[in-house]
């Protein structure tokens, strides 16, 4: 029996690989490869409560997802809300944003992979770097044509591989810092020298909630992933509802032990010569005296490189289809396969993914500091519009004479944690268009003027920020205005919003075929 559904996509997610790929999206190539240098620029304290803040944001729009995910597993997820509770226009408008997202983050992801297979040729070698984008490019397509099930398949290993070395990333933490391993014991020293804890005052700590949203950036995967999976009213709030326990234990914790042990003025933080062995991760298992650690975090990050390249070439596809679903693109483009597969959405994603070819040319390192920028502001972007749509949502759930019992999972903190995390992402935002105005450089304030070399660093740091913080407000208001005044779109009643086409109504349970749970199981889904 087939269990293509009216869609064209197929049902084949389990509950394993909702978890799993939940945790895939925010453990990737920001945490490995960005967070030393937000403990550089912000100081120990001032990187630990930037994650903190970012991440309390961030459990309140995944429970706003679970929500609505839960009832309404449509594809495209949060991205076709805006024009049942709100506007045509705005779920237009959020549907290309998001497309365009993860159309950068794969290109970022892959142009560091440049980067990462450097650190084993060494500086003197011929080897052409391009040529391993290319072979991920190669797997990324075959992945994804042979179907949800496959990349579900394959994210859960990869998950499985990346939450391991957390896990061990976070023993040997414990370990360095209180002097069992490597001689020496840190405690919080590193939190009283020069520039700690706030190294650059609440300025930098601002500066870094960009970085740190591209880090947790993919967590809402767990919405996208909703209308391929085979019970959503069961696997979606379990994926969301694990979101605060990694947050602290694989965030928060790793960064902790991160900033206690190697101090924030060590030039390897900023990871300068764009080499992966000075990445944070890595300094910490040379600290550590483990022989073969460089290599080994290497591979480890290289493999999340891949996995987070997956799972944005996945979501990029399935956008895209989204986008065709309501004539906002050709039709062609969601057209699915047997296996339940966009074929075009795959060829027209595989194109945006050749771009990092192009940037590996203009230099891998400078390009994914701009693109982390952009993204970084591109999912502030995202998270804002998702709370929006959720305060519209049960507006239009009360209106049509529902209470929040009927809801087949609540969002736990509503109202009022959702107030608090709409205050924490317009603050952010602000302060992104604050600081891309305040920071501009000015030359003679430099020994050489407009030729000094730190002159030129700063100017391109500027407008990295410039860019970043405008070029995804300035675009969403332009489609939505745009789509706005041509079609004419009115913003949707409360009372008429449609609640009701594409519910999921689960199969009825035969309780001769109840499975019984072992006690070790139960224990672990608590955690799980």
């Amino acid at each position: 029996m087939s269990n293509l559904d009216e869609s064209g996509l197929k049902r084949d997610l389990h509950l394993r690989h909702m978890v799993m790929i939940a945790i895939s999206g925010t453990i990737g190539t920001g945490l490995f490869l960005t967070s030393g240098k937000t403990v550089a620029t912000a100081g120990p304290l001032g990187a630990l409560l930037a994650y903190v803040v970012i991440g309390t944001w961030l459990v309140f729009v995944c429970q706003a997802i679970g929500e609505i995910a839960t009832l309404l597993p449509l594809p495209g997820a949060f991205t076709a809300w805006g024009g049942r509770v709100f506007d045509e226009a705005f779920s237009f408008q959020m549907t290309w944003m998001y497309f365009i997202n993860w159309a950068l983050t794969i290109p970022a992801e892959l142009s560091a992979s440049s980067l990462i297979v450097s650190f084993w040729l060494g500086p003197d070698s011929s080897f052409p770097t391009w040529v391993v984008p290319v072979i991920i490019i190669v797997a990324l397509v075959l992945i994804n044509l042979l179907g949800v099930k496959v990349y579900g398949e394959i994210e859960y290993w990869f998950s499985i591989l990346k939450v391991v070395t957390i896990v061990v990333f976070i023993i040997c933490g414990i370990l360095v810092d209180s002097g069992a391993v490597g001689g020496h014991t840190y405690g919080v020293e590193n939190w009283h020298i020069a520039g700690a804890p706030f190294k650059g005052g609440f300025r930098a700590f601002l500066s870094v909630l960009v970085s740190v949203g591209f880090a947790y950036g993919g967590t809402e995967l767990s919405g996208v992933t909703a209308a391929e999976s085979r019970n959503p009213h069961k696997h979606v709030p379990k994926a969301v509802n694990t979101v605060l326990v990694r947050i602290a234990f694989f965030y928060i914790l790793s960064i902790f032990f991160l900033a206690c042990i190697v101090p924030n003025d060590d030039p390897r933080l900023l990871n300068a010569d764009g080499t992966v062995v000075n990445a944070p991760f890595t300094i910490v298992f040379l600290q550590a005296g483990m022989k073969g650690g460089a290599s080994y975090m290497n591979a480890v990050i290289f493999t999340s490189v891949v996995s987070a390249a997956n799972s944005d070439f996945y979501v990029a596809t399935r956008m895209l289809m989204s986008l065709s679903r309501n004539g906002w693109a050709p039709a062609i483009v969601g057209k699915t396969n047997s296996r339940g597969v966009p074929v075009v959405a795959v060829m027209i994603t595989t194109a945006f993914s050749c771009i990092a070819l192009v940037m590996i040319y203009a230099g891998a390192s400078t390009v994914f500091d701009w693109l982390v920028s952009i993204i970084g502001s591109l999912i502030f972007l995202i998270w804002v519009c998702i709370l929006f749509l959720h305060f519209r949502f049960r507006m239009c759930w009360k209106a049509q004479g529902h209470t929040p019992d009927q809801l087949p999972y609540q969002s736990w903190g509503y109202p009022y944690g959702h107030y608090l995390a709409t205050v924490i992402g317009v603050c952010c935002v602000v302060a992104s268009f604050y600081l891309s105005i305040d920071s501009k450089p000015n030359a003679a304030a430099f020994p050489l003027g407009a030729e000094d070399p730190a002159y030129k660093t700063a100017r391109n740091h500027w407008a990295q920020g410039l860019l970043g913080a405008w070029f995804p407000w300035l675009l969403a208001t332009t489609l939505f205005v745009s789509y706005k005044m041509i079609k004419g779109t009115k913003i949707v009643d409360p009372a008429q919003a449609d609640l009701d086409t594409g519910r999921w109504v689960p199969p009825p349970v035969d309780p001769n075929r109840q499975h019984k749970v072992s006690a070790w199981k139960k224990l672990l889904s608590k955690f799980m």
